[in-house]
């Protein structure tokens, strides 16, 4: 039995990177991509606008 003991964790830890990955590129594209993606570009368009804010209020 202690080698269902050592072969349970690296099976268990494949299993979920498995699962992972699937996960993974089935959310790539999509419905969904255009509005991932308008999310991001706000959140680097206010990021912008901080760090400029940022620089203009310390000159």
């Amino acid at each position: 039995m202690d080698y269902v003991s050592a072969l349970l964790p690296p099976v268990v830890m494949a299993a979920f990177f498995i699962g992972l990955v699937v996960t993974i590129v089935k959310s790539q594209g999509g419905p969904n991509k255009a509005k991932e993606d308008a999310v991001v570009d706000a959140a680097i368009a206010r990021a912008e606008a901080t760090r400029q804010a940022d620089g203009a209020a310390t000159s």
